[in-house]
């Protein structure tokens, strides 16, 4: 209550000369906007007044921005916020889970800090045991690669700029050490933003002719980078992952090339939601085809490389490499934004005793995970939360809904810390079983340190020797 006092305190009392009236409560200062002159608002907040007999009301299609009410049938045909047209690739819920899971009810999804000791000590009880049956310690994996030395040795890049580089070098050096860096292939990069990492990775690739890349963003915003992209090669998908259908995709049903997922920091449920597009909707719809995709034809200059007569493509025989989906390595993070309705682990969760209401626990749990860095790496942070790749890293920044001064007399910060890296690896080793079962050599792992980002955890899965496919030509 002090805190609010002092901050109401120092709100501004009037506008700054030539600047808008209007005071936004939220941000606990005046708008910052040039009103026309003569007027004392501007124009997105004059219809609080009525101005020349016109007034501005809230767009019924977004609250966010308001609009002339004589002129509210013109701009609802051209309001951004319209529904479009859906995309072919668009199937409602096709990766949402199963339809009867539903989320923990609003009234029973109490705050940790209001629960007892008694709770609370069960709680960590539970996942202590449960913890028990993960058998591994994560390596690390924390690699280069080529494509990335001119730009990691770059002077004119910050320090933000040089971590998200190591990371994407690192990112790049996993795949090829699974030999996923490979032409042939369509990298399907989730929550793709700007889209560097596929951006590195067509570097990597020597801007080969046999391979596409498939940008996933439910947001309309094209970056600067897009500009870089090569058109035939590059495809953006403005699409919400959880109603993808890769099946439809133009590309993937005219090529039929293999998919490999990959992703930098893909919050929360949406790595979920890209997992089951993967390996289970994706992959069962193309086993449920007559017949099984061909490989496709590569020309590479004069010389063609085909099925028929060599019996080999890129080096493997074809009858043992072929797989719908080629490969999977996604950068994990957020994992308060979980959803258990479209978590792939709940089997796992099931198995070892524990439900949808220790999962809203755990998941909110993994916020401890870093909360003995707080002063150290956060400061670093804070000056940089406008950008967006950034913010995915830092999540327990949005995430601080329990009460740490209450939890003081009950668990130390070293015990905090611990029991955060519990409740994430046991949420993502519900990943691994659901790949694992799926046919799918899955596994975790650090592929950068934790000086560079707090979100350090690489998820890779290829398929296993037994459950691929011979391919017919």
């Amino acid at each position: 209550m002090a805190a609010e006092a002092a901050a109401a305190a120092a709100a501004p009392v009037s506008p700054q000369p030539g600047r808008c009236a209007y005071f936004v409560a939220r941000k606990r200062r005046f708008c910052k906007m040039v009103p026309a002159r003569g007027k004392r608002f501007c124009g997105e907040h004059g219809g609080r007044e009525e101005e020349n007999g016109r007034k501005r009301i809230p767009c019924p299609l977004d609250p966010k921005h308001t609009v002339y009410e004589d002129q509210l049938q013109k701009h609802l045909k051209k309001c951004n916020s319209r529904e479009k047209p859906k995309p072919v690739y668009y199937s409602q819920d096709i990766n949402a889970g199963l339809k009867d899971t539903t989320e923990l009810p609003e009234e029973q999804q109490v705050p940790i800090s209001a629960l007892s000791k008694e709770e609370l000590e069960d709680l960590i009880r539970k996942l202590r045991r449960a913890s028990n049956c993960i058998n591994y310690v994560l390596k690390d994996q924390i690699l280069s690669h080529q494509a990335l030395q001119e730009a990691l040795s770059d002077p004119q890049n910050g320090e933000v700029a040089f971590k998200h580089l190591k990371q994407q070098a690192s990112i790049l050096g996993n795949m090829e050490r699974l030999h996923l860096l490979e032409p042939g292939n369509c990298f399907v990069e989730f929550g793709a933003g700007r889209g560097k990492l596929s951006h590195w990775v067509d570097i990597a690739l020597q801007d080969s002719k046999d391979v596409h890349f498939l940008l996933v963003e439910r947001a309309t915003t094209r970056f600067k980078v897009d500009g870089k992209h090569r058109k035939n090669c590059f495809e953006r998908l403005q699409v919400d992952i959880q109603h993808l259908c890769l099946n439809k995709v133009p590309v993937l049903v005219k090529e039929k090339l293999p998919v490999i997922g990959i992703g930098k920091h893909v919050c929360g449920a949406a790595t979920d939601l890209a997992l089951r597009c993967l390996v289970e909707t994706y992959t069962k719809l193309c086993k449920g085809e007559k017949e099984s995709p061909a490989p496709k034809r590569f020309k590479s200059n004069e010389t063609s490389i085909t099925s028929n007569n060599s019996g080999e493509l890129h080096g493997k025989p074809i009858a043992d490499s072929w797989s719908p989906v080629a490969g999977v390595v996604i950068a994990l993070c957020c994992h308060h934004r979980c959803d258990w309705k479209h978590y792939v682990g709940q089997d796992f969760f099931t198995k070892v005793g524990l439900g949808a209401m220790e999962f809203n626990y755990f998941k909110r749990m993994t916020s401890w995970a870093t909360c003995g860095m707080r002063e150290t790496e956060r400061k670093s942070y804070a000056t940089h939360t406008k950008n967006e790749e950034q913010s995915n890293e830092t999540e327990e920044d949005d995430q601080d809904e329990y009460n740490v001064d209450s939890l003081q007399g009950l668990l130390t910060t070293e015990d905090r810390k611990q029991i955060g890296q519990l409740c994430k690896l046991l949420i993502d080793h519900g990943r691994i079983e659901y790949l694992q079962q799926r046919g799918y050599e899955a596994m975790l792992q650090h592929y950068t340190d934790l000086s560079v980002s707090l979100e350090n955890v690489l998820l890779t899965a290829v398929p296993c020797q037994s459950s691929l496919t011979p391919s017919t030509a």
